[in-house]
């Protein structure tokens, strides 16, 4: 069985599946023949949501002898850009007990084990005490449309997303803001400064308050994921060197804790900027709508499916202490479905979107086992 763990997820690894936002980018097309052909194979029912054209969701379905209650596995069938990474991207290799290769941790560890956790209890005749679902997904790694998707009408009484936790067990993890904020100026000969209005002057006072900002920010801790952050990521402004130059914009992403809401956040920042207008002449900014928002996860410990994980985790000898992590994940979009949400899975997020990204084969071992167990366990 270990065997046939590692030659799924080596097979999975082999398929370009990287987002087509991102450069070099295919779809996931390829994933989800192979994920549904897998469980074909193993007798288990699938079918697919359409995200995009070419681009679906695929759920497999186990049934359960409790009607009306559901637990869902989930995880994504997309990867980030493989430009720069230092080895090949789509040849799968094992070392020192590691499986290297584009997406082999984030996330087709967990995918091949979850896979094989619901055909393993298919093989042995089990029915677990609730229907299970197990749904791969499209599109996490960009706008997160497919879990959206998987979304619409959903109810279920637990979902377990796969990410690279180092089998922790996650049940707080921070919501993300993004947007642009121009500053506008008026342009002048540089020989004459006086007669224009810089924009990248007023846009470096604008930073230095973000900045400190973000002191308040760190005053705030929350116990699971400690404070909230305020990251200014892109910056570009002018036209030539010899202009005063009229306009400078920024790309602002900032990671929410639980409780921040999208609309308080932004009324925040735009209070900055009336403070800068009304302190320095000539200040002039605008805030563009949110490029992207997602509000962070918090699920209980003390929910049914965190205490069950936490008794899981505990009987391997694993901890199942109940953690927080600053990326976020599509169990932040079940979670306001209404379904108690986890995040659990094999690998570091420190090797996800690497140079050199791998995963640690006895994590996805150890992963395949947690995932039988809390679907056996949980009523």
């Amino acid at each position: 069985m270990n065997l046939t763990i590692l030659d799924t997820l080596a097979s999975l690894v082999r398929i370009n599946s990287v987002n087509p936002a991102y450069e070099g980018g295919c779809s996931e097309a390829a994933m989800a023949a192979h994920v549904r052909e897998f469980f074909r194979e193993h007798g288990i029912e699938t079918w697919e949501q359409e995200v995009f054209p070419g681009r679906p969701n695929v759920i497999a379905r186990l049934p359960g002898r409790l009607p009306g209650r559901r637990i869902v596995l989930e995880a994504h069938t997309d990867t980030v850009s493989v430009r720069g990474m230092a080895i090949s991207p789509f040849e799968p290799t094992v070392e020192n007990g590691l499986l290297y290769g584009r997406g082999a941790c984030d996330t087709k560890g967990g995918l091949a084990a979850m896979m094989h956790a619901l055909a393993s209890l298919k093989a042995e005749g089990f029915t677990p005490p609730c229907e299970v679902w197990f749904a791969a997904v499209a599109d996490e790694e960009y706008s997160y449309r497919g879990v959206v998707k998987l979304c619409e009408g959903l109810t279920a009484d637990a979902a377990v997303v796969a990410e690279p936790t180092e089998l922790r067990l996650i049940v707080a993890s921070k919501g993300v803001l993004r947007w642009r904020i121009h500053v506008h100026g008026r342009a002048a000969h540089s020989s004459k400064p006086h007669l224009g209005v810089n924009a990248i002057n007023h846009m470096a006072r604008l930073v230095l308050e973000l900045e400190s900002d973000q002191q308040r920010l760190a005053r705030n801790p929350h116990a699971l994921l400690g404070p909230a952050t305020c990251n200014v990521g892109v910056i570009s402004g002018g036209v030539q060197v010899n202009f005063v130059p009229d306009t400078c914009v920024i790309e602002i992403d900032r990671r929410l804790l639980p409780g921040e809401q999208v609309g308080g956040v932004l009324a925040h920042y735009q209070r900055l900027l009336d403070g800068l207008k009304a302190q320095h002449t000539g200040f002039d900014a605008t805030m563009e709508s949110p490029m992207l928002t997602d509000e962070a996860l918090d699920t209980s410990p003390e929910a049914a499916p965190a205490r069950l994980a936490a008794e899981v985790l505990r009987s391997m000898g694993l901890d199942g202490q109940p953690a927080g992590v600053p990326f976020g994940s599509d169990a932040s979009k079940l979670s306001r479905q209404g379904i108690p949400s986890l995040v659990f899975g094999p690998g570091s997020i420190d090797r996800a979107h690497a140079s050199v990204e791998y995963v640690e084969i006895d994590q996805v071992l150890q992963a395949f086992e947690f995932y039988r167990e809390f679907i056996r366990r949980f009523v």
